[in-house]
């Protein structure tokens, strides 16, 4: 469920405006009485929930899920359970998303720098031009820069020093957590799916979440979750440049060199190192321990302890032996040219 903090709930709503809504096809005689209160992904979908079911493998979710509507497509409209109403649509994720917009709404700040109900705190610091919106708290001893903007529902651990404009959204931050000039967290990842008229957001309904200790560098940017939250863990330390995507879970203790770029629903593991301009794809492991070379295209899981390198990245010795070999084979090319 989106935390009430930031979003607001727009339902409920009935199963036939639902219908309406999205163009699905409902055979039921429900439409006008069974109401519908949120959307929420399969993991965390209750009876008063409509959900999609794009993928026949998670079946299983579903039917243990039980939720109020599932949207689907017509070739496994036979995995929704009996008491969940079958919406068919020929994309279900794209509906659902049409759902969430209609549901959920993000809070916005009122017409006042600092909110009448924002909470702060002994010795907080804050400079010139500094928002802070509705429902927001700052611990004790948290320094904020100038034209910083912290938005509604925002926490702010103890002792952080947060740098001039530096916006925050969405997110939850610990203790001694320090956030350098021009740092973006929480906005929207990117994702978009294809709608009745075209290509359609699908809206953001997750957090941010930063632990203890953790530093991010200057004119870095942390996206909040689509369907679940995006968390940096216990004192990792982010350089400058890094774009960390939705829903990636970060362990502690790593670090990340400048213009390093994660993608969506990324899962690494305490201690991992990542080298300069390295880049992960979506959906994949980095084991505990592991490190990234510079430069380094990551598009698999990489195993605990293990160093890669190159483009498509693989374990260090293979890309060394292979980069040696082409520039061998190179030099003996041009040598029989000239």
């Amino acid at each position: 469920m989106p935390d009430p903090r930031f979003f607001e709930d727009l339902g409920p709503i009935t199963l036939g405006d639902l219908v309406s809504l999205t163009g699905a096809e409902y055979d039921g005689r429900e439409a006008d009485i069974r109401l519908v209160s949120r959307v929420a992904v399969l993991a965390h979908a209750g009876p008063d929930s409509a959900t999609f079911l794009s993928d026949r493998r998670y079946a299983d979710q579903l039917a243990a899920a039980r939720p109020a509507a599932c949207f689907v497509r017509r070739d496994c409209a036979d995995l929704v359970p009996v008491d969940c109403a079958r919406l068919i649509c020929s994309n279900p994720q794209a509906a659902y998303a049409i759902a969430a917009q209609r549901l959920h709404r993000p809070r916005f700040g009122g017409g006042e720098a600092i909110a009448r109900d924002a909470t702060t705190e002994t010795d907080v610091i804050l400079g010139p031009g500094v928002v802070v919106g509705p429902g927001a708290h700052i611990g004790r001893g948290t320094r904020i820069g100038a034209n910083t903007v912290l938005g509604p529902g925002v926490t702010v651990g103890r002792d952080c020093e947060i740098a001039a404009n530096v916006t925050v959204g969405f997110a939850l931050i610990g203790d001694r957590v320090k956030i350098l000039a021009g740092a973006v967290i929480g906005e929207p990842g990117f994702g978009a799916t294809v709608g009745p008229a075209g290509l359609i957001d699908i809206p953001q309904l997750g957090r941010v979440i930063i632990q203890d200790g953790v530093s991010i560098g200057a004119n870095t940017t942390i996206d909040r979750g689509a369907y679940e939250d995006t968390v940096i863990g216990e004192n990792t330390k982010i350089d400058n440049l890094v774009q960390i995507a939705h829903n990636v879970r970060v362990g502690r203790n790593c670090v990340m060199a400048a213009q390093t770029g994660i993608s969506g629903s990324v899962l690494i593991g305490d201690g991992a190192q990542f080298g300069g301009r390295a880049g992960v794809s979506d959906h994949v492991t980095i084991g505990t321990g592991a490190r990234v070379g510079a430069a380094a295209g990551v598009m698999k899981d990489i195993p605990a302890g293990e160093t890669w390198g190159g483009m498509p990245a693989r374990p260090i010795r293979h890309w060394l032996k292979e980069t040696a070999w082409l520039a061998r084979m190179a030099s003996r090319k041009g040598g029989k040219q000239t």
